[in-house]
């Protein structure tokens, strides 16, 4: 009894493909990454009625995540606004 064995190149398998989406999250995470390591500072903020001191890699990383999440947030109502949009032109 032979077993023959096949090799990976006979089949059209592709190898791990990253998106353009995610090479400019991993870029842009990289460079957010680096400009908070370069800036270990403190900063004084005024916001409306309150004032603090903190560090610039902190203030930074905080408006990133706000970011990420209003982008998120539009994206999720793009995406309700165009699926409804859609059921309404099935329906007509």
């Amino acid at each position: 009894m032979t077993v023959e064995r096949v090799s990976n190149e006979d089949e059209d398998r592709p190898g791990l493909q990253l998106s353009g989406g995610a090479i400019s999250a991993l870029s842009g995470g990289g460079l957010l990454l680096l400009f908070m390591i370069q800036n270990t500072d403190d900063v004084s903020v005024t916001f409306l009625f309150w004032d603090f001191t903190m560090p610039v890699w902190l203030l930074t990383l905080g408006a990133a995540i706000l970011g990420a999440f209003v982008w998120l947030g539009l994206g999720i109502l793009r995406r309700h606004r165009r699926r409804r949009e859609r059921r309404e032109d099935r329906r007509n």
